[in-house]
């Protein structure tokens, strides 16, 4: 049996992961902000430096699933704290590196980290919650990593510009200790099959195996800019290193507002959910592209890819969470493969085409990219509306209806007496 939790510990509990979310996007993201500072204070290049994100991608994409099935007996207090405490050791590790390979080292450690805590943190966070409000809590949950750029990676650039980059390393470690201590007094212990959401609430493989190849196209298309964006703006838009920060904290804070758009339609348009996004951020990226030396414009588009991002990030999660053809946290180790296989494919290709074509094209290539997972998402939503049955039995229409619970019940089950960890039943097929 799963332990009873009180709703202020859930909560707790949630924004603990929430902010463990920030600390790993921020770290993961850190050296696009810090790319022009790293790389002559160790003597490599700018391609060069960008790998220790797509390295970092390669390393989450191969761990995923292996650490998850390695690790599905733990209970997730021990699991999730002792992550927290290695993504702390790595990134000392990188705040003392005084090589560029003891640097790429400790990203190795934190990328392990961050594929474990990525397979098991959703379905975590989100057990508590009724199936028909997992979109809200999904997004609520997302808001820690869409912080990380519009706080995270400015103020780590900004740290960096003034104490040097190993500086934002540093604190990163303390932020690292302070959730792991965190983790380990309030998430209560229990077997892993005990808790969570255990399961997809309408599994479909063929539909979740779209949607991993959708997922790991449209991030590579924004990775594809995203990772070099700082050479876009200083040699394309023509913007100083002064003004980076204020411009990454621009499509942070209109990735915070994708995320809370997103929480107001994830469980009731979960597909528009996927395509919105997906549409905006095209036409950013190409739109980029077509006027990357007008900075009015540049920043509109640069907002436009911050709130695609983020929003597109929760919509597959919650989809996710919907379509596992079996557990969740397994599905869950398979979207983060697809985020990061997006994420590492894109920032290859950008480090290929950067030193030959220059920055410019990065966003058209990424455009096209985004296209490619857009028309993939609005082909199969147009087959699933095709082949879906029309409910002909009782036990349709009252599955319907449980499903069509309010979004309000988000709020009313957090303010209830207590808060259960316990697997739900698998609704009727």
């Amino acid at each position: 049996m799963a332990p009873e939790v009180s709703p202020r510990r859930a909560r707790a509990v949630l924004v603990t992961l929430s902010l463990a979310a920030f600390a790993f996007i921020t770290t993961e993201l850190l050296p696009v902000g810090l790319l022009t500072h790293i790389a002559p204070d160790l003597g490599r290049s700018r391609s060069q430096v960008g790998l220790l994100v797509s390295g970092y991608a390669v390393v989450v994409v191969l761990a995923s699933v292996p650490l998850t099935r390695l690790t599905q007996r733990i209970p997730r207090r021990q699991l999730l704290g002792v992550t927290m405490l290695l993504f702390a050791a790595a990134n000392a590790a990188a705040a003392l590196a005084s090589t560029y390979a003891v640097l790429a080292g400790s990203r190795l450690v934190t990328a392990l980290a961050q594929a474990l805590f990525w397979s098991i943190a959703t379905a975590t966070v989100i057990g508590p919650f009724p199936v028909a409000v997992r979109g809200r809590a999904v997004a609520l949950f997302a808001t820690g990593a869409t912080l990380a750029p519009v706080l995270g990676v400015p103020l780590g650039t900004w740290l960096g510009q003034q104490a040097g980059w190993r500086a934002a390393f540093a604190v990163l470690a303390g932020v690292g200790l302070a959730i792991a201590a965190a983790v380990l007094v309030l998430l209560p212990s229990y077997p892993p099959a005990a808790g969570g959401a255990a399961r997809g609430s309408a599994p479909d493989g063929r539909r979740f195996a779209v949607l991993l190849i959708s997922t790991a196209l449209g991030i590579g298309g924004f990775m594809t800019l995203q990772t070099y964006v700082t050479p876009f703006l200083l040699d394309v838009s023509g913007f100083t290193d002064a003004v980076l920060a204020p411009l990454l904290f621009v499509s942070g804070a209109a990735g915070v507002v994708g995320t809370l758009i997103a929480a107001r339609t994830l469980d009731s348009r979960p597909i528009a959910s996927l395509l919105t996004p997906l549409s905006i951020g095209m036409a950013s990226l190409l739109g980029l592209y077509a006027l990357g030396a007008l900075r009015p414009g540049v920043v509109a588009l640069l907002a436009g890819i911050g709130l695609a991002y983020a929003a597109f990030g929760s919509a597959v999660q919650n989809r996710m969470l919907q379509l596992a053809p079996g557990s969740t946290d397994i599905a869950s180790a398979g979207v983060s493969v697809a985020f990061n296989a997006g994420i590492a494919g894109g920032s290859l290709l950008g480090g290929a085409l950067l030193p030959t074509s220059g920055a410019r094209p990065l966003a058209l290539a990424g455009g096209l990219l985004t296209l490619a997972a857009l028309t993939l998402l609005t082909v199969d939503s147009h087959r699933g509306r095709a082949v879906r049955p029309a409910p002909t039995d009782a036990a349709s229409t009252t599955r319907s209806a449980a499903t069509r619970q309010p979004v309000d019940q988000l709020d009313s089950a957090a303010d209830g007496p207590s808060v259960s960890y316990s697997p739900r039943r698998r609704p009727p097929s």
